[in-house]
């Protein structure tokens, strides 16, 4: 099948987000004397914030009751923090444009809740560009499962072998392969020598690399 529709994730992909997610989290997480190096922060990497609270609670084993507290303050300090200095990733706009000329669908599918995904597309000002989001915070899964993906893609009535997902994390990656869908993936300039994203279709430094030569390379 040809390519016709294209699914972004959002964060550390389209926003510069990621260390702002890092720094909400190590600030939350302090008031209960959690303490993540870069390393462990990074293992948790794409999964919603549920699980990530989830998965550190049990790690340091305290209490689970404590979770629906530390995942709405995580979520409340990050999306303050994107507001005053959330920043768009190069090669944003050109990629859009790249793919509305091409005629394609666009959809967003993220880890991340809804009111993040509307800030976002606020922001980079692509309301009439993208046409379905999907939250794995209302899915039964998230990423690494491949549901957001494919929720995503129903809504825009495609087929999972018509889309191409652009992801910056391995959990992402690892989603949209499930999913039986092309995977582009932009991993962050200290993890790009990783073999790991040996799984992916394509991998790029940065999004305003991608251009119609590749697009070609990845429908046949």
């Amino acid at each position: 099948m040809q390519l016709n529709t294209v699914i972004f994730d959002i964060d550390g992909l389209l926003i510069d987000s990621e260390p702002l997610w890092a720094e909400a989290a190590a600030e939350v997480l302090s008031i209960y004397n959690i303490s993540l190096s870069d390393e462990q922060y990074k293992t948790t990497t794409g999964l919603r914030t549920r699980e990530f609270v989830h998965w550190w609670l049990h790690y340091f084993k305290l209490d689970a009751g404590l979770q629906p507290t530390i995942e709405r303050n995580i979520i409340e300090v990050v999306l303050q923090k994107i507001k005053t200095k959330g920043t768009v990733m190069p090669g944003v706009n050109s990629v859009f444009n790249f793919f509305k000329e091409q005629q394609f669908k666009i959809g967003l599918a993220t880890s991340s809740p809804q009111t993040l995904i509307d800030l976002v597309v606020d922001m980079l000002q692509i309301k009439n560009v993208v046409m379905a989001t999907a939250s794995a915070e209302d899915l039964a899964f998230g990423k690494p499962h491949p549901e957001v993906y494919l929720h995503c893609a129903e809504q825009l009535q495609s087929h999972p072998l018509q889309c191409v997902c652009f992801e910056d994390s391995f959990n992402g990656m690892i989603a949209a392969k499930a999913a039986r869908m092309k995977c582009v993936v932009v991993p962050h300039h200290s993890q790009i020598k990783e073999e790991r994203w040996a799984a992916a279709d394509l991998k790029l430094s940065s999004l305003q690399n991608f251009n119609a030569l590749l697009l070609q390379k990845l429908n046949t």
